[in-house]
């Protein structure tokens, strides 16, 4: 096993979900969060994720005796091989906490940033020696979702990229590469795109914000879950593949482009979307929701791993 003692330095919805996964796989783990209530909230998260991260084979889900707490980060690195760092969207955060972890890291250490937005080159600012620092972007829950988006640049070690892809795929992870810095990264750019769409056709009023979704959850959704866009539409093409998709429908595809629209999040835009979303979920609270997700997710997670 590769690093069997981890840290989490931040226990948000993100690092908490972090710290079940780590524990479940049988790794210790200390967590940092300097709120109150953060031992009780990564709690809550790990006795959630008990039962989905044991359908997926982890023996030791659920196990609290393997993550203590610290509101000290540098006490919380102290022997950590791997640190998964989930702390506020905000540089000034991320920089001081950067200051006070960087004199007692190990020196083999590796510390993954889960930001969703920041640029690599901005945070390794926070350290007089960036190069053990990587982007790893997950997604939300990252005890469930597979994807882990890893950059790295010309200021990082050049063993740390693939150890740090090599410790989340042990933790069932698919990574992705980033060769170049972009504000949101792949995967959140790909959601922004299709949600301007989705809000400007609602917005236009050519179908509710509940149809809207029901057409992506019900129709390509399903198909994007099995692969991407590029590899589907070369199915699409038949025997020709891309090439005969792009021949033939390359002019429509190029039509709609060309009418796609702009969305901006107004007060009377925020109000529509409310609206909607409430109206779909029908008296279903955010948990019940989420739980909603969780269940079919990971039904879909058995699946695919029995199929593979």
């Amino acid at each position: 096993m590769m690093f069997t003692k981890t840290a989490v330095l931040g226990a948000g919805t993100i690092g908490a979900s972090w710290a079940a996964l780590f524990a479940a796989s049988g790794r210790e783990v200390t967590v940092y969060d300097p709120a109150a209530d953060a031992e009780a909230r990564v709690a809550r998260m790990v006795e959630a994720a008990a039962g989905p991260l044991a359908e997926l084979g982890w023996e030791n889900a659920g196990d609290l005796s393997r993550i203590r707490y610290t509101a000290d980060p540098a006490d919380a690195v102290v022997g950590a091989g791997f640190i998964q760092e989930s702390v506020p969207e905000r540089l000034d955060i991320k920089h001081d906490l950067y200051a006070r972890i960087e004199p007692v890291l190990e020196p083999g250490a590796i510390i993954g940033s889960s930001t969703s937005g920041l640029m690599l080159g901005q945070m390794q600012d926070g350290f007089a020696n960036p190069g053990r620092l990587v982007l790893a972007h997950p997604f939300n829950p990252p005890h469930l979702i597979p994807l882990v988006e890893l950059m790295g640049n010309d200021r990082t070690d050049p063993d740390v990229l693939d150890a740090a892809q090599k410790f989340y795929e042990d933790l069932g992870k698919v990574c992705i590469r980033l060769h170049k810095e972009v504000p949101g990264h792949v995967a959140n750019r790909l959601q922004a795109a299709l949600w301007r769409e989705a809000i400007h056709l609602a917005a236009e009023g050519v179908a509710s914000v509940g149809d809207i979704d029901r057409a992506i959850a019900h129709g390509p959704g399903l198909r994007w879950a099995i692969m991407g866009p590029s590899l589907l539409f070369h199915l699409a093409g038949g025997d020709k593949g891309m090439r005969g998709l792009a021949h033939h429908l390359g002019p429509a595809f190029e039509t709609w482009w060309a009418d796609l629209g702009t969305a901006h999040l107004t007060p009377e835009v925020v109000e529509m979307l409310v609206k909607g979303v409430d109206d779909e979920a029908a008296g279903k609270s955010v948990a019940e929701l989420a739980d909603q997700r969780d269940r079919v997710l990971l039904g879909y997670l058995k699946t695919r791993a029995a199929l593979a």
